[in-house]
């Protein structure tokens, strides 16, 4: 029997005025019937060890929740769904200027429905880490200042994966050695994000270092957090990562937009598997300053939403040339993607269709849905590369790029700063701190390649990606090639192709499906035109049932 929940929010008399809302007490509960159930899962990932966070106190996010709903109560909640639930940012907006919205009340109807669902033992997705407690007096803010900002982020609460700074919220990277991070500056799409208006209403779980710390376990798990759950079949589907909190907190409505990183398919896959629309950009065209790096070679932080057109909102707003991240140099920017989308067609578009990919009915009947909207499907057998020597990329960029970040941003309490250490301070409570282990971390410590062989691995992987989408795209003229999910996400990150994953369907299980647009290097803005045009005429995104 799970003890201590508590239907959400309750008025308390003593020494509470009448107005105040405030948030039942969350009390852990006997997950072991659980476990019991998932330790018999057909994938070995989804076999958990444990579901509640040992590290992170709910009751302290409440806190920092019912501060902000005074005069917010559950009619104002219902009320306001069919205005908030599911709308993209052009209609929120628009309903924002006919007055039957404020941006108070939109980042208010949020955190409610946050709390409302992560308080539920029944229903909690583990998909939040932190609560920007200044979020609705930066709303109220907004809504004196309507005509301040004409970019169609303002007001908007987004979310940010907790291995982005933002000042005065600890940046952890779901790792307990950075639970009290707080000193970090804020990261360059931060900045932006806040320059273009938008709220940041707090930080999700993830992948506890961006997926690289344990072999073969979960994702969407991280000591910080706990585990991340797909609300499309808690604990039944597979999060994805390590975007996990981002993929999750989208697909049940938690904020209006998100933001992600990705190294090879930690976007893609999170967005796949929870439905939602996610674009890894070509690395290089956001900044990646002031983020817990994996590998500074292939790393970008990308957009995470339910629609497309949110998707080009938010990218739009985080572009920028950033002096402190040379990949950044001479990229695209001021550019409003959010604008053009509407010109996107799928007629005369010619398609990459992977011959290795069509036994899925889905992605078959997809492709089938394509050419009778006017696109034109081209078959091809993919391209035999090797691509030995990804690993090592991986291991030796992040055993220097990790170090460099907590040298340049981590709080002064924190003495771990290379690999080894942090490997001997997670040894210390090892079940608190690394119930799955560090099999990643301790591979990553053995690595030892010149820095000449790194180069030339660099290079190799490169070629090799780029071989594998230009051989077909220069042979058949095409405009993108279609895949399924993250399943060619590390050769597009070797290649910096950009991919964006858009709701294609769902399994006979429910688990959702993704269908996957990659293009050439910078080539954003044709890859969100024919998706906007492609999710328009298939409309294959819906909520999951127990977040209606």
């Amino acid at each position: 029997m799970k003890k201590g929940f508590l239907l959400l929010f309750v008025l308390l008399i003593a020494c509470k005025t009448p107005q105040e809302t405030v948030i039942a007490k969350w009390v852990s509960y006997d997950e072991s019937e659980e476990l019991i159930k998932n330790a018999t899962h057909e994938s070995q990932r989804m076999r958990f060890k444990l579901i509640q966070s040992k590290n992170l106190d709910k009751n302290e996010l409440w806190k920092n929740i019912s501060a902000q709903l005074n005069n917010f109560y559950e009619a104002d909640y219902e009320k306001l769904k069919p205005f908030i639930l599911e709308q993209d940012i052009p209609t929120i907006q628009a309903h924002i200027k006919s007055k039957v919205l404020t941006y108070e009340k939109l980042t208010q109807w949020y955190l409610y429905r946050i709390v409302k669902y992560e308080n539920n033992p029944d229903k909690a997705l583990n998909n939040i880490i932190s609560i920007n407690p200044n979020a609705v007096n930066e709303a109220r803010i907004k809504d004196k200042n309507k005509s301040s900002n004409d970019h169609p982020l303002h007001g908007i609460p987004v979310l940010l994966k907790d291995n982005i700074n933002m000042k005065g919220l600890s940046t952890t990277a779901g790792a307990h050695l950075l639970i009290k991070n707080k000193t970090a500056s804020n990261a360059f799409i931060t900045d932006r994000i806040i320059e273009k208006g938008g709220i940041i209403l707090g930080k999700t779980n993830l992948s506890e270092w961006a997926n690289f710390l344990c072999n073969d376990c979960p994702n969407g798990y991280s000591a910080v957090g706990g585990q991340t759950l797909n609300p499309f079949g808690r604990k039944q589907f597979d999060t994805g990562g390590s975007s996990s909190g981002s993929g999750s907190s989208i697909a049940a409505n938690y904020t209006a937009v998100a933001v992600g990183t990705e190294t090879s398919g930690s976007i893609l896959s999170p967005s796949s598997l929870n439905s939602i629309v996610g674009l890894k950009p070509t690395t290089g065209l956001l900044s990646r300053s002031g983020i817990v790096p994996l590998s500074s070679t292939l790393d970008t932080p990308g957009p995470m939403t339910k629609n497309v057109i949110d998707n080009a909102i938010l990218i739009s707003a985080m572009t920028g040339e950033d002096s402190n991240d040379s990949a950044t140099k001479n990229n695209p920017k001021n550019i409003k993607y959010f604008e053009d989308l509407k010109t996107g067609s799928l007629k005369g578009i010619r398609f990459g269709v992977n011959k290795s990919f069509l036994n899925d009915s889905i992605y078959k009947l997809t492709i089938e849905k394509i050419v009778a909207l006017g696109g034109v499907a081209i078959e091809f057998e993919p391209e035999k590369i090797k691509f030995e020597g990804f690993t090592s990329l991986l291991n030796t960029d992040m055993k220097v790029d990790l170090p460099t970040y907590l040298n340049k941003y981590a709080s002064k309490e924190i003495k771990a700063r290379t690999i080894k250490e942090i490997i001997e301070y997670n040894k210390r409570d090892s079940l608190v701190k690394i119930p799955y282990g560090q099999g990643r971390f301790e591979a990553m410590l053995k690595e030892n390649i010149s820095e000449e062989d790194l180069i030339q691995i660099k290079n190799k992987l490169h070629q090799e990606g780029v071989n594998y989408f230009e051989t077909p795209i220069t042979k058949y003229q095409l405009d993108v090639i279609l895949s399924i999910n993250n399943r060619n996400a590390g050769i597009a990150a070797a290649a910096n192709y950009p991919c964006l994953t858009i709701p294609m369907g769902y399994e006979k299980t429910g688990q959702p499906i993704g269908l996957t647009f990659i293009a050439r290097p910078f080539e954003e803005a044709k890859l969100l035109k024919i998706g906007y045009a492609f999710e328009q005429a298939t409309k294959s995104r819906k909520l999951p049932n127990d977040y209606k």
